[in-house]
């Protein structure tokens, strides 16, 4: 869908990356601009002394040209580039590249079609412009984080990195929008995309229902609450989700597991002193997740294993829809979501350093 687009990439680390990696495989050019010390993400290196894993997660379809932008002559060099572009995305800290040359107001001079996305922690403006931060300080400013708790309530610090995943959608999302208003104006435009004013976003229902009810738990009644929407454990010490909220499906679960008694308990609280809480609670330990996957493959109850990342590439979904396959000698998961096909059938590995600089010298040389 986006052959046509050329994408400058000045990002580094993972969100921009990210952003980056949504948009090749959905066809753009990306030209990944780096440093002669390469992006940070590559370090550092493997046993097989290849770039860290990091880098070759989201490296994908990517050219690699190095350019050093303290440089005069090689700034000019990016200009060009530049020029020539549809995107550039960048995620420095605000004001670094205005002193690079590299800023929305020179970019503009050369080309004022360009969509410009600059994608920071906490934005280009504000109070907290300049501060550096990590993931887990977006999930906790954003209210997020307040909403992985322990069983004490105690938040719970996430080995997703959610911030830097979501920014970058969000950013290829802002970047997609700019390109459609750029086909229906012709003019290009500056994306300001911060990771906490995105982490924020995601509070949308708990936000308002707090200052409506007081309730901080968003739809308080998903939350540990019923035994229609619970963890259960498994008997191989494993854990099921089940979230038959509708009546249809709990009806569909009890049925299935013959306990048509259940039925009336569909709302009752997830406590110690309800009786059907802990028979729910006996029966799926009496079966392990494999039997309760194939039970989850048959019976419409809204029932899914809680799988590990090693297990998802053998799920019946993810096999047939595609979204993990082995390519280089590991396994990589698809962004574009599709059943026919599969967007890493013709991927290029994640590119050396410098890899395709010659490259795109040669080819501004002749334009």
């Amino acid at each position: 869908m986006l052959s046509d687009i050329l994408v400058i990439d000045f990002s580094q680390h993972l969100p921009g990356p990210y952003a980056t990696l949504r948009l090749a495989d959905r066809g753009a050019q990306i030209v990944k601009v780096e440093t002669p010390q390469g992006d940070p993400a590559r370090h550092p290196k493997m046993k097989d002394q290849g770039d860290n894993y990091l880098f070759r997660a989201h490296g994908r379809n990517k050219k690699s040209m190095v350019l050093n932008l303290k440089e005069e002559p090689q700034r000019f060099v990016a200009l060009d580039l530049i020029s020539q572009a549809d995107v550039v995305i960048e995620s420095f800290r605000p004001g670094v590249t205005k002193r690079l040359g590299i800023s929305y107001e020179d970019v503009v001079q050369v080309n004022p079609r360009i969509v410009y996305c600059s994608l920071s922690g906490y934005g280009q403006n504000g109070p907290m412009h300049q501060m550096g931060s990590h993931d887990i300080n977006y999930m906790a400013i954003s209210g997020a984080l307040a909403q992985m708790t322990d069983d004490d309530g105690a938040p719970i610090a996430p080995s997703m990195t959610f911030a830097d995943m979501i920014g970058g959608i969000a950013a290829s999302e802002a970047i997609l929008a700019g390109l459609v208003q750029r086909g229906k104006t012709g003019k290009g435009t500056y994306l300001d995309i911060s990771l906490a004013d995105v982490m924020v976003t995601l509070m949308t229902n708990h936000v308002l229902m707090e200052s409506a009810t007081g309730n901080r738990r968003g739809l308080a009644k998903l939350h540990k609450s019923l035994v229609c929407y619970a963890i259960y454990q498994t008997k191989d010490q494993r854990y099921i989700s089940l979230g038959a909220l509708e009546p249809k499906f709990w009806e569909n679960f009890c049925q299935a597991v013959e306990k048509p008694e259940w039925l009336s308990a569909h709302y009752s609280p997830q406590q110690d002193e309800n009786p059907v809480y802990q028979e729910i609670q006996a029966l799926i330990r009496s079966r392990t997740l494999a039997e309760w996957t194939s039970f989850s493959l048959e019976v419409d109850c809204c029932m899914a294993p809680i799988l590990e990342a090693g297990e998802l590439h053998d799920h019946p979904h993810i096999r047939e829809r595609r979204l993990i396959e082995e390519q280089w000698g590991l396994r990589y998961v698809a962004t574009c979501y599709q059943s026919e096909g599969s967007v890493l059938q013709h991927a290029t590995p994640s590119p050396k350093l410098g890899e395709h600089t010659e490259e795109w010298l040669t080819r501004l040389m002749k334009k």
